[in-house]
């Protein structure tokens, strides 16, 4: 008879069982509903396949579908499923990583020579991996020696996965099996294959094996799996909305910004509608700025090398950089800027510093530059230059936590002005088992991570934490605001950091007449100025609030004759600072509404013969329709209402 163990579950509870009893064989004893909902077990901190047995005592949490963890278990089950129907339709194929990700999952493959797998394709694979789904395989886990994964795969041909083997140590291999497929993967992953019941092929793309533009151009495979059909059909039509939304269309609609193959590609260039645009987000952001304590600062495009080795980006980030710039003087190197930090360090130690100044709270929207592979690049989201709402609070240790609390009432406060009011905060920790990523000692780091935790909890914040994802310097928050389509994009940040002043040397005077370190934090609500306009475009499908929107007015003669008093109102408003616009086209009016309404401009002044004899205008607002008939002053206080209901300034 086996001996018994200890489950302890999320809510205190505590049940006995036989040693080597499943995750699956757990969630069925507490109920067969709860069993046919989870997909995945965290035991002992571990996320598990369902079918693993636990051997000891445990505290156990079962996740469902709505969990990240569950997620990832069903979509990696479906990469593996996704290989076993492409090695059966292509014979000889050769595998490289396949694994889950936000939506779904893809594998790179590599189909052979003179072999292509078109868009033509998907939808045989995607029929395949109905058919061997269906047949409810088993997924089997299974540990082996690197010297048997070795010869599996070197007797397959598959080298991608032998060279992933040699980077192994012996005895954390394992291999999951379903059907006849075999793979390298450390999982977790489902039972078996039969709860993979809705499934799509989306595209294909390009993409270099390990990242490597040196290496192979691989095939790489997307696709994304369901439990249900409705809920298949639920993403189709959310990912229809997001093509709709696409800020590269709308962008290109709206005469916001272009790129140029001769500028250099991940270079945006902001028209006069888009830098309008972008000026105003700086306008607001500075105002709010200054009203909190802030000074606004300005720093150079690029710094000395030997800046970014003081910081330490360049021991960490230096071969993933534009290459150092050097000049006709021997031995002077420099580097386009890929941060503002180090600059800020310097203009804190460029004058002496007292208690009684902390904390000193300095901010830049400073451009910076960091290379990012061409096949990465992707509209405004992801670029290779790129403008930052950059700031950093320099304070005493024991102000730190009520700074970061502080902080955090500010991003709210921006995030719910610019139309993001749902939103969540990560945690991220340094991982505890690899100190070599990290600079600093173990103590600055404890009470860093105490200091964010203690904050968020305070702030009563929403959040999950992420184990190894600080930054090199220090544990942050980041904040993942979610869109009017349901999905999550990462923004702003707030990290703290003990290692800058360290290597900076930075010091201020405190009541006891001594030198004393502060406690550096960096902070980006924007995050990138180019991110966060292509996130608003596509949260707003172009709709912008009427504070931000570059044209807020537009006035429409109803023939030629009127175009003189249209531009006698359009002087009055824009004087006023009501950004408006003439459409003088020798068009009907019927016309110019649907075209303007179009250009999504939130308002729309018609005039004629009775507006111009009475000293009106005739007001449409985008999506509302008619709004009556007005003076240029009435409309004028509307407008100024609007915005102020809008900012609250």
């Amino acid at each position: 008879m086996k001996p018994m163990i200890s489950i302890t579950f999320p809510d205190g509870s505590v049940r006995e069982y036989s040693q080597g009893i499943t995750s699956h064989e757990i969630a069925m004893s507490i109920s067969p509903g709860l069993a046919a909902d989870v997909y995945a077990a965290t035991v002992n901190g571990e996320v598990r396949d369902l079918s693993r047995p636990v051997e000891g005592n445990a505290t156990v949490r079962f996740h469902k579908w709505d969990d990240a963890e569950a997620k990832h278990a069903f979509w990696h089950s479906s990469a593996h499923l996704m290989a076993e129907a492409l090695e059966a339709l292509y014979p000889g194929i050769k595998f490289g990583i396949g694994p889950a990700i936000e939506n779904g999952f893809y594998y790179d493959v590599d189909p052979g020579d003179g072999k292509v797998i078109t868009d033509s394709d998907l939808t045989l694979i995607e029929e395949k991996m109905k058919e061997l789904a269906a047949r409810k395989s088993p997924i089997v886990r299974t540990e082996v020696s690197k010297k048997e994964a070795m010869e599996l795969f070197t007797a397959k041909g598959d080298e991608y996965k032998t060279e992933l083997i040699s980077e192994l140590e012996d005895g954390t291999i394992t291999l999951y099996r379903q059907g006849n497929f075999t793979d390298l993967c450390r999982g977790p992953h489902l039972p078996d294959t039969s709860s993979i019941r809705a499934i799509k092929v989306l595209s294909l793309a390009g993409a270099y094996w390990r990242g490597d533009e040196k290496r192979k151009m691989m095939t790489r495979i997307y696709g994304i799996t369901f439990p249900k059909q409705k809920m298949l059909d639920e993403y189709m039509t959310m990912i229809e909305e997001a093509r709709k939304r696409d800020h590269r269309r709308i962008g290109k609609e709206l005469e916001l910004f272009a790129f140029s193959p001769k500028v250099g590609m991940g270079l945006a260039l902001w028209l006069p509608r888009g830098a309008d645009l972008k000026q105003r987000l700086i306008d607001f952001m500075t105002k709010v700025l200054k009203v909190r304590g802030y000074t606004m600062v300005s720093t150079p495009h690029i710094g000395n090398v030997d800046l970014y080795k003081t910081s330490g980006h360049f021991e960490k980030y230096g071969a993933d950089s534009f290459r150092p710039i050097t000049t006709p003087q021997e031995g002077e190197v420099f580097m386009l800027k890929p941060m503002n930090c180090p600059h800020h360090c310097e203009i804190f130690n460029a004058t002496p510093h007292s208690y009684r100044e902390l904390p000193v709270r300095m901010a830049e929207f400073g451009t910076v530059y960091r290379y990012e592979q061409s096949g990465e690049l992707h509209g405004l989201t992801r670029v290779r230059s790129f403008t930052q709402d950059d700031a950093h609070h320099y304070c005493a240790p024991e102000q730190l936590k009520e700074e970061f609390k502080s902080i955090i009432d500010l991003v709210q406060y921006i995030y719910r002005i610019v139309g993001f009011n749902e939103f969540t905060a990560q945690i991220s920790l340094r991982d505890p088992g690899n100190h070599d990523k990290y600079i600093g000692t173990d103590e600055n780091w404890e009470k860093a991570e105490k200091a964010i935790i203690e904050a968020a909890g305070e702030k009563n914040l929403v959040t999950t934490v992420a184990i190894g994802e600080a930054a090199f310097y220090g544990p942050k928050l980041d904040f993942m605001v979610r869109d009017a389509i349901g999905r999550k994009w990462q923004l702003g940040t707030i990290q703290v950091d003990y290692n800058l002043p360290e290597r900076f040397g930075l010091e201020y005077t405190g009541s006891d007449n001594q030198k004393h370190r502060p406690v550096m934090i960096h902070r980006a609500i924007f995050g990138s100025l180019e991110r966060f306009v292509a996130v608003l475009i596509e949260n707003t499908a172009g709709r912008f609030p009427v504070w931000l929107t570059p044209d807020q007015a537009v006035i429409l003669p109803i023939s030629e004759k009127f175009n003189d008093y249209a531009k006698t109102v359009s002087n009055l408003l824009n004087n006023y600072d009501i950004r408006t616009l003439i459409d003088e086209r020798n068009e009907k009016i019927g016309k110019k509404i649907r075209d303007n309404e179009l250009k999504r401009i939130p308002y729309l002044l018609v005039i004629g013969e009775k507006e111009e004899l009475a000293g009106t205008v005739s007001v449409r607002k985008q999506g509302e329709g008619d709004r009556g008939v007005m003076k240029p002053g009435e409309f004028i206080n509307l407008v100024k209402e609007e915005i102020k209901r809008e900012t609250g300034i």
